[in-house]
């Protein structure tokens, strides 16, 4: 089976965490794409959302965003029609946000989640499918209220 494309990318408060997320995947043969940010150096999290969005939306890539709580950049990411991006603190929700939700990217809060758990949760998103069925009906509805469609 071939590994899938991984986007990466992080402000400054994710960056050490997303260093070893790159890290974790490419040892595991992931192909991955980082998009800044490289380095500590303060910078705003929406641009590098933007980035990894939009590559994700052209390549069908899966994603990954790393900011200090996860929370700026879920929210970044989710303004992108066709985007659905899950903020996860366990292996749990990374797995059911797959599985129920077909989440594209995943988010990550570098100041919340020990690296041992974010490696953890990272791994149960990449490995776990969408299970479609009664769930395609609700990823239809997503896109549909983002397109300020009724409902």
């Amino acid at each position: 089976m071939t590994k899938r494309r991984i986007i990466l990318g992080s402000d400054h408060a994710g960056y050490p965490l997303k260093e070893k997320c790159l890290a974790h995947l490419q040892e595991a043969g992931y192909e991955c794409e980082d998009v800044g940010t490289h380095s500590r150096q303060s910078c705003d999290y929406p641009r590098f959302a933007a980035l990894v969005c939009n590559r994700v939306l052209e390549t069908g890539s899966s994603g990954v965003l790393i900011c200090g709580t996860g929370l700026g950049m879920s929210m970044s990411a989710n303004r992108f029609p066709g985007i659905r991006a899950a903020l996860c603190f366990n292996e749990y929700s990374a797995g059911m946000a797959r599985q129920h939700n077909d989440a594209n990217i995943l988010c990550l809060g570098a100041r919340v989640i020990g690296e041992d758990l974010a490696l953890a949760v990272l791994e149960r998103f990449l490995q776990t499918g969408f299970q479609g069925g009664r769930h395609e009906e609700r990823i239809s509805l997503m896109d549909r209220m983002g397109s300020n469609i009724s409902a």
